[in-house]
């Protein structure tokens, strides 16, 4: 970074590239865009920051993200008490979504359990799971983390779990993407698409 810099504008380059997918030419091209902006959209960007963790706030219940109102997942008459999908972040609530073709309530657990990050059990929201299952009609709980070996270990871990519950667990299929050919396909995609394998 350039030493000849203004103070401020280092700081904030700094801070940009805390950003993921931000490096340092990326998070210097923002900071001269902010220099152009008008003060008002300045002041208003400024805010949103300042308020955005106060503003926008996990649910109690399912850790799904909202604002001050009550839970648009948890809330909502139209969906299936009966399914309850597992995911590790709330962005990835919003990624299924997208799909329309879930219906049913989420669960966030936090995270995956990763050794090396110092992510153990303790703090993933499991104890909110386990008291979602009292007086619930849960039949179907869809775990739907990564495939790595943290998306693996946390899956496994929460089948054992459940299965002391008695509650089934299903976990997202994993194989080949639409419209891809097996020769641009990896082995380990491969190798999950076969054992994945269903009847046709």
């Amino acid at each position: 970074m350039a030493q000849y810099y203004p103070k401020e504008l280092i700081s904030l380059i700094a801070s940009l590239m805390k950003l993921p997918g931000v490096g340092r030419k990326t998070a210097e091209r923002f900071a001269f865009y902010l220099l152009d902006w008008p003060k008002d959209d300045i002041k208003r960007f400024s805010s949103q920051i300042e308020s955005l963790q106060e503003k926008v706030i996990p649910c109690a219940t399912c850790g799904c993200l909202k604002e001050e109102n009550a839970c648009f997942f948890c809330e909502s008459p139209s969906r299936d008490p009966s399914l309850l999908c597992l995911v590790s972040s709330p962005r990835d609530v919003y990624a299924i979504e997208e799909t329309k073709a879930y219906k049913g309530h989420y669960h966030v657990i936090g995270g995956l359990l990763s050794p090396l990050e110092g992510r153990s059990i303790e703090q993933l929201s499991i104890h909110k799971l386990e008291k979602r299952f009292e007086n619930s009609s849960i039949q179907e709980v869809i775990i739907a983390f990564d495939s790595t070996l943290e998306g693996d270990a946390t899956a496994l871990f929460l089948k054992q779990k459940l299965s002391h519950i008695g509650v089934n667990a299903t976990r997202l299929a994993f194989g080949l993407p639409m419209g891809s050919s097996l020769d641009f396909v990896d082995y380990g995609t491969l190798e999950k698409a076969f054992t994945g394998r269903q009847k046709f």
